[in-house]
C-alpha cells in the first residue's frame, strides 16, 4: 500500500509534456503566419512547376501486367484470309448501304438479319432521347452468343459505331465490316468461357449509350426505349473498333471515359503487347506518332517556335518532352471536361473495362488481316479472366504507349496549390480577428519634447460571417439560375442574344446588391477580408476533393483559380475595383461568349450523357470566381 501510494502522490510529467507540445504547436504557427507570403509563393510557384515537369520521363516508368490469368500475345490465332474475304463482302454490302442512303432503321434491320444467318440471338433497339434541342432517334443492331462452355453469366463486348471518331462525319464502315466477320469467324470455335456480344450503334455515342441503359435497366427519364429482347450475363470487358480508313500503318488506344473515368491498365497493355507480337503492328496513344515514326516530319510538329536554332529543335530530348506533352494535354483535354474519347467510355459508368481501337489512316501496310488476328488475341486474352479486372491502376496518365505516370507522381501538383490558397484563406481568417491600433500617448505632448516612438497595440475584433455567407450563397444561387437557363431550349434557339445579355445580367447584379450589405464598423472585420477567407478556403477543398476523382479537372481548376484568387484585394482606387472586377466576371463566365461551341458541346453531354462538366462550371466554379470579384468591390 506504501508504494502505490507514493506511486499517486509521485509528480508526473505528463501535463509538463502536454505543456510543451502546445508551445511547439503555437511557436510553429507563429512561424507559419511570419512567413505565410513566402510560404504560399513557394508552394504556387512548385504546384505550377511540377505540373510543367509531368510529362518528362524521368517521372514515367514502363508498363507491365499486373494480373497474371490475362497470359497476352501468348495463343494461337485462327483469323486467316478467308476471313478476310468474308470482311470484303461486308464492306461492298456496307457501300451499297451507303450510297442507297437507307434511314438508321433499314441500317439496322440488314445488321440483324445477317447476325441471324449465322445463328446468333439477334435483335435491333429502337431510341429516342429528349433535350433542349429537340429530339434524337436512332437504332441498334446486336446479337449474342453464348458460351459453350459457362452458363452465362458473363460477357465480353466487341462493339463499332456508324459514325467514326476521325471526325467530319466518316464512316465507320471497315468497323463495322470486321464487326460482322468477327461473328461469323468467332461462333465456330468452342474455347469461350464467356458470352460475347456484338453491337453496331447507330451515330456515334447516343445509339451505344441507349443500349447500355437498357442493357443495366438504368432508363433516364429522357430516353424512350423498348426493354432489350436478347441479354447475356454482366459484361467484364469490351473493345471497340474505329477503322473508317482503306489502311493503316498504327493502331491507337483511346481510354478515357464519362466523367473522368479510366480502365484498368492491365487491358491497354495487354493490348499493345498483342499489337505488337502478335501482327507486328505498333500501338500509338490516340493518333500520335511516336517521334521516331516521324523522323523527317518531327521538326515541323516541334513545340518549339521556327526561329529557334535547328539543332535545338531537333534535340531527342525535346522531342520526346514534346510528344509527352501532346498526350498529356490530350488526356486532360478530355478527362477535365468529363468528355469519352470513344464509343467505350459509356461502358466504365458500368465497371466494365473497355477501349477505343482506333486504325490509324495510311497507305498501309496494314488491314483486315492485322485487325482480326489482333481483336482475336485480345478476346482470348479476356477470356483468360476469373475475376474483373483489378490488380493494375486505375488512376494513371499514359504519357507513351510503353510509359505511364502512377497518381503518387502528378497528384501532389494540383494538391500543392490547393495547400498554398488553404494557407492563404486561414491566413486571411487569422488577420480579419485583429486590427493594430496606435497609441495616443505616443503622438501627445509639447513640440519642444523629443518625439515618443509610437507603441502598436493589437486589439481583437469580431468576425461577423452573415454578409459573407449570403454573398456565397446568393453566388450559387445565381450559377443554379444561369445554368437552368442554358439548358432551355429557347436559350439554344437564340443563343447571338442571349448569351451576351446572360453574361451582362450576372456581371452587373453584384454590384447592384452589394450596398445593401456593406454594414462594415469599426469593431467588426470587414466584408471583404471574411470573404476572401472562406473563397480561399472553399476553393481548397473543391480542388481537394477533385484530384481524387478527376485529377484533370482539378488541375484546371488550380491553374485557372489558384492565383487569382489568392491575389483579390480590395483598392482603393473606384476604377481600378471595377477593372479588376470585369476580370474576374470574364474569367467566371465569359465562356459563354467566347466558346459557344464547347457550351453547346457540355450541354448536350450533359442532357443526352450524364456528364456533369456543365452543372460543375456553372454551380461551382464560376460562384468562386465571382466572390473573389465581389471582394474587389468591397473597397470602392
Amino acid at each position: 500500500m506504501d508504494r502505490i501510494r507514493g506511486f499517486l502522490r509521485r509528480p508526473r510529467a505528463r501535463p509538463d509534456a502536454n505543456i510543451a507540445r502546445l508551445r511547439r504547436r503555437r511557436q510553429a504557427a507563429a512561424l507559419i503566419h511570419r512567413n505565410l507570403t513566402t510560404l504560399t509563393t513557394a508552394l504556387f510557384i512548385i504546384g505550377y512547376a511540377w505540373m510543367l515537369l509531368i510529362p518528362i520521363p524521368l517521372l514515367s516508368q514502363g508498363t507491365y501486367i499486373d494480373e497474371n490469368a490475362l497470359q497476352p500475345a501468348q495463343v494461337n490465332t485462327y483469323w486467316n484470309w478467308g476471313d478476310v474475304h468474308t470482311a470484303d463482302l461486308h464492306l461492298y454490302q456496307l457501300d451499297g448501304i451507303r450510297e442507297r442512303n437507307l434511314t438508321s432503321e433499314q441500317r439496322a434491320e440488314i445488321f440483324m438479319t445477317e447476325f441471324s444467318k449465322l445463328g446468333l440471338a439477334a435483335s435491333t433497339q429502337n431510341y429516342t432521347f429528349s433535350t433542349s434541342k429537340g429530339t434524337i432517334s436512332g437504332n441498334n443492331a446486336y446479337a449474342v452468343m453464348s458460351s459453350p462452355r459457362a452458363a452465362g453469366t458473363e460477357a465480353m463486348v466487341i462493339s463499332a459505331s456508324w459514325l467514326s471518331t476521325a471526325g467530319h462525319d466518316a464512316l465507320n464502315l471497315r468497323g463495322i465490316s470486321t464487326v460482322l466477320s468477327l461473328a461469323a469467324f468467332l461462333k465456330d470455335y468452342s474455347l469461350w468461357a464467356k458470352d460475347i456480344i456484338f453491337i453496331i450503334s447507330d451515330d456515334y455515342l447516343h445509339g451505344m449509350h441507349a443500349w447500355l441503359n437498357a442493357y443495366h435497366g438504368t432508363i433516364p427519364s429522357n430516353l424512350h426505349t423498348d426493354p432489350l429482347e436478347h441479354t447475356s450475363g454482366v459484361i467484364w470487358t469490351a473493345l471497340n473498333i474505329d477503322y473508317s480508313s482503306h489502311s493503316f500503318s498504327h493502331l491507337g488506344v483511346f481510354h478515357e471515359g464519362l466523367n473522368g473515368r479510366l480502365p484498368n491498365q492491365d487491358l491497354i497493355n495487354s493490348f499493345r503487347l498483342i499489337s505488337h507480337y502478335t501482327s507486328g503492328v505498333p500501338m500509338t496513344v490516340y493518333d500520335h506518332f511516336e517521334p521516331t515514326d516521324l523522323v523527317d516530319q518531327w521538326t515541323e510538329q516541334s513545340i518549339l517556335p521556327s526561329w529557334v536554332a535547328t539543332f535545338i529543335r531537333q534535340s531527342p530530348q525535346l522531342q520526346q518532352y514534346g510528344y509527352r506533352a501532346r498526350n498529356v494535354v490530350r488526356h486532360i483535354g478530355y478527362q477535365a471536361r468529363g468528355m469519352c474519347s470513344g464509343v467505350h467510355g459509356l461502358m466504365h459508368q458500368f465497371r466494365i473495362d473497355a477501349i477505343t481501337v482506333f486504325a490509324v489512316p495510311a497507305d498501309g501496310p496494314h488491314g483486315f488481316h492485322a485487325l482480326g488476328r489482333i481483336v482475336e488475341s485480345t478476346l482470348r486474352t479476356m477470356n483468360n479472366l476469373l475475376e474483373r479486372l483489378h490488380a493494375s491502376f486505375f488512376f494513371y496518365i499514359l504519357t507513351s504507349p510503353g510509359t505511364f505516370m502512377k497518381i503518387g507522381k502528378f497528384l501532389p501538383s494540383a494538391i500543392l496549390v490547393s495547400v498554398a490558397m488553404l494557407f492563404k484563406g486561414l491566413g486571411e481568417w487569422v488577420n480579419a480577428g485583429w486590427v493594430c491600433e496606435v497609441s495616443e500617448a505616443s503622438v501627445k505632448g509639447d513640440e519642444t519634447d523629443k518625439p515618443s516612438p509610437a507603441k502598436d497595440t493589437w486589439k481583437n475584433r469580431r468576425r461577423p460571417l452573415l454578409s459573407a455567407l449570403i454573398i456565397v450563397i446568393a453566388t450559387h444561387v445565381l450559377g443554379v439560375l444561369v445554368f437552368n437557363l442554358v439548358c432551355n431550349r429557347w436559350f439554344d434557339e437564340n443563343r447571338s442574344f442571349l448569351a451576351p445579355a446572360i453574361f451582362a445580367a450576372v456581371s452587373m447584379i453584384p454590384p447592384v446588391l452589394l450596398p445593401l450589405l456593406s454594414t462594415n464598423t469599426p469593431e467588426a472585420a470587414p466584408t471583404s477580408a471574411l470573404l476572401k477567407s472562406s473563397n480561399l478556403c472553399l476553393a481548397s477543398t473543391v480542388i481537394s476533393i477533385m484530384s481524387l476523382l478527376n485529377f484533370s479537372l482539378a488541375a484546371m481548376l488550380a491553374i485557372t483559380m489558384g492565383v487569382p484568387l489568392a491575389t483579390s484585394t480590395p483598392s482603393s482606387s473606384t476604377m481600378m475595383s471595377h477593372l479588376r472586377y470585369a476580370g474576374y466576371c470574364v474569367l467566371a463566365w465569359g465562356w459563354l461568349v467566347l466558346v459557344p461551341g464547347e457550351v453547346e458541346s457540355a450541354i448536350w453531354n450533359w442532357e443526352v450523357l450524364g456528364v456533369w462538366f456543365a452543372p460543375f462550371i456553372c454551380i461551382v466554379y464560376a460562384p468562386l470566381v465571382m466572390q473573389a470579384g465581389v471582394v474587389c468591390l468591397q473597397g470602392s
